[in-house]
């Protein structure tokens, strides 16, 4: 009798213990890396990388692959590096059945659609920054904020003039203004939409935390639509 309820006890330590073990193997790889850094495992390149540059997918309850951006949604996750041809890549060699141990649902543009969410996320945060009268925009207000130093983050719309760019930024160099980042990711129809303006081309960005959670998405955003992990339409300055 004794050795029963031993063995009993023991299965049912073996059991809590499964449901309270974080993602691991294919799902995710090592739990904390140094300083306390959360890591896990990217399915595709099979690598290991610090949470914060990868993207985690869920199953929804019809099985449908399901990016989870704020890493909040319940149930087992997969992991892929945030660049949209590994995403892709996950699609076409079918790595999130693999991932998830199980056959899955995964929509054939899941890529554009992070990349839609990653770029609405970034802009829900400059709607806010708005909001909060962090922004200014027009080129001859945004010269004046730059030369009274008063700005954060220079904002360049994407299909803007080249010329108007450039003296803007020429103007952020001779105001010798440190720690200026610039953002040139975003098109001028996506400024206008997130700011309620039309027409927005230049804009810039005062310090705040609101700024910096926009720059850190904004960033989040070019990697993941960049053919290269290398930064090309965010410079910091």
């Amino acid at each position: 009798m004794l050795r029963l309820r031993t063995r009993k006890l023991k299965a049912e330590t073996l059991r809590q213990t499964k449901r309270e073990r974080p993602e691991t193997s294919a799902h995710a790889g090592p739990a904390m890396g140094e300083g306390g850094r959360v890591e896990r495992r990217c399915i595709v390149t099979r690598e290991i990388h610090d949470a914060e540059d990868m993207i985690r997918f869920v199953l929804a309850p019809d099985l449908s692959v399901t990016p989870d951006l704020k890493r909040e949604l319940p149930g087992r996750g997969v992991w892929v590096l945030a660049r949209r041809h590994l995403v892709e890549e996950a699609v076409r060699k079918k790595l999130f059945a693999r991932g998830f141990k199980q056959q899955v649902k995964v929509i054939e543009d899941l890529a554009d659609r992070v990349a839609m969410l990653m770029a609405e996320r970034a802009l829900g945060l400059l709607s806010f920054a708005n909001r909060a009268g962090l922004v200014t925009t027009g080129f001859e207000k945004v010269a004046e904020v730059i030369a009274k130093r008063r700005i954060s983050v220079l904002l360049e719309a994407a299909d803007g003039a080249l010329d108007g760019r450039r003296k803007l930024q020429g103007k952020l160099i001779a105001s010798a203004t440190k720690e200026v980042k610039i953002v040139e990711v975003f098109t001028g129809e996506q400024l206008s939409l997130a700011l309620g303006r039309s027409n927005v081309i230049h804009a810039a960005l005062g310090q705040d935390r609101l700024t910096k959670a926009f720059l850190k998405a904004a960033r989040r955003y070019e990697r993941y639509i960049s053919a290269t992990s290398r930064s090309v339409a965010l410079q910091d300055r």
